[in-house]
């Protein structure tokens, strides 16, 4: 049987979840941009591979609802892009080397996007707590 929790405890706990989820989003985005002009260093290394987080939604028992959980993070299976660097000691024989496959204008309108559900789930807590002293006030003039 799960235990009785209040509204907003369910509230602070699922915002909580959505905020810790797009933390980490924001992380991995943030290594793919950061390895978006790497290249490899040596013959026959592969290139930084953009990661992929997503995301499943997870029944908490005992809180009665749902929460949000970083499902897995993946590799993006994509191909890399090739450019011409004959001085680059992982250079192929015609002078390519494989580039990571990451977009770095993909990645920031994803980490807007993050940012944004960010943003929108401390809405939700904020707008919470003001119901809680809006409630505390009122019980305080009675």
């Amino acid at each position: 049987m799960a235990e009785d929790h209040s509204q907003l405890t369910r509230i602070f706990a699922v915002t909580g979840s959505a905020l810790q989820a797009q933390d980490q989003r924001m992380k991995i985005i943030a290594e793919n941009i950061a390895n978006a002009g790497t290249s490899p260093s040596a013959p026959g290394e592969k290139p930084y591979q953009r990661q992929i987080i997503s995301f499943k939604n997870e029944f908490d028992r005992a809180l009665g609802a749902y929460k949000v959980k970083v499902a897995g993070v993946v590799k993006d299976r994509s191909d890399f892009a090739k450019k011409f660097d004959p001085t680059n000691p992982s250079a192929d024989a015609k002078g390519y080397i494989e580039t990571p496959n990451v977009n770095p204008l993909t990645e920031t309108m994803d980490m807007m996007e993050a940012q944004h559900a960010y943003q929108a789930n401390l809405n939700v807590i904020e707008a919470s707590r003001g119901m809680i002293l809006n409630t505390i006030s009122l019980l305080n003039t009675q």
